[in-house]
């Protein structure tokens, strides 16, 4: 039997937590790219939170909101294996908007957003997170948004997670006190060996209670990754001039209805500022990033965190794990071997 692309597509709105019967699996004939396009196979397929916000209709990030029937939307770092594009040879690894599927054939236009992945001599995940989105979001979140300064108390909601994970060690890196907020005892644990100087769990602590003790001169910084009550708690507990950086809501995508925040005016007694931000707003900066990332990577300041599943079929079960706190650092599905793992 000839080898066919794979696919991932919206079956239904999901209820709550996604589920198998969500999800459309279908197989088609691999595409033949036409002029000015390439086709590429998947190594790695990248797995966000965001993707339920895709599967269930919402218009995300000034994206098209996705029909039933859809490719789930997502980024891959595929391998170039016919080309008929003047920038993108046979053998190249790139990183771009593919959707879930093995395959793709792509022009790649600026709304795909395509980039060359540079040969480190090791396996290419490091492309969906040390260089890829996830990377970017920490260092143009906490940098750009967060404005560090040494000495700053820096706290991190979903520490262990993707983004988390690196904005520990960032701050670090920029001579922060760093607190860290994850669900568990191995994440706890896992976050202070990144550097957290002390680890809340959500899971067994009372984390309005534990900010005020471990932050008594209030928090001059915070990454939110989790929205809802923490971030509440952390109003609450804000030092003068403290810088909010909004990254993502993990905790309310699957409300029925919108969080509302009730104490968001204590920004203005302390002076603070909330900003949110757009990774893709940056891509005219993302070589820059890629400079300084790489740069703490070969130092050893910086290292990813990854939560790999095994198998295209595992997708949704990747997925799903995401919102029960199953994963440790940058989740993706490994879709074949890598070609520093054969």
């Amino acid at each position: 039997m000839s080898e066919k692309n794979r696919q991932w597509r919206i079956a239904r709105r999901p209820q709550g937590n996604v589920v198998l019967e969500d999800f459309e699996y279908r197989e088609e004939d691999i595409p033949t790219p036409g002029p000015g396009e390439f086709l590429s196979k998947a190594l790695y397929l990248n797995l966000a939170p965001v993707m339920r916000m895709y599967m269930s209709g919402e218009s995300n990030a000034r994206e098209r909101a996705l029909d039933i029937g859809e490719i789930i939307h997502g980024r891959a770092v595929s391998e170039v294996i016919e080309s008929n594009h003047p920038d993108y040879k046979t053998g190249d690894i790139v990183q771009g908007q593919t959707g879930w599927q093995t395959y793709c054939v792509t022009k790649a236009t600026s709304q795909e957003k395509y980039r060359k992945v540079p040969d480190l001599g090791k396996p290419y995940s490091f492309a969906l997170s040390s260089l890829g989105m996830t990377g970017f979001s920490a260092y143009f979140g906490f940098v750009d948004c967060g404005k560090p300064k040494p000495g700053d108390v820096v706290v991190v909601s979903g520490a262990a997670g993707g983004v988390g994970s690196f904005v520990v060690q960032l701050a670090k890196i920029y001579d922060c006190r760093v607190i860290g907020i994850a669900g568990g005892q191995e994440k706890c644990e896992l976050i202070r060996r990144l550097g957290c100087d002390e680890a809340l769990d959500y899971k067994s602590e009372d984390i309005p209670t534990r900010l005020s003790e471990v932050c008594p001169d209030g928090i001059d910084l915070y990454f939110d990754n989790v929205g809802g009550e923490t971030l509440t708690a952390v109003l609450n507990n804000l030092a003068r001039d403290a810088r909010i950086a909004l990254c993502g809501s993990i905790s309310e995508y699957m409300r029925e209805e919108p969080f509302g925040l009730t104490n968001y005016t204590n920004l203005r007694s302390a002076n603070a500022t909330m900003k949110g931000f757009f990774i893709y707003n940056y891509v005219e900066q993302f070589d820059e990033a890629e400079k300084h990332i790489g740069e703490w990577i070969k130092q050893g300041r910086l290292k990813a965190v990854e939560d790999i599943v095994d198998g295209f079929d595992q997708m949704p079960f990747g997925l799903a794990r995401l919102y029960t706190g199953g994963n440790l650092g940058v989740s993706m599905c490994r879709v074949r071997p890598d070609p520093y793992e054969q």
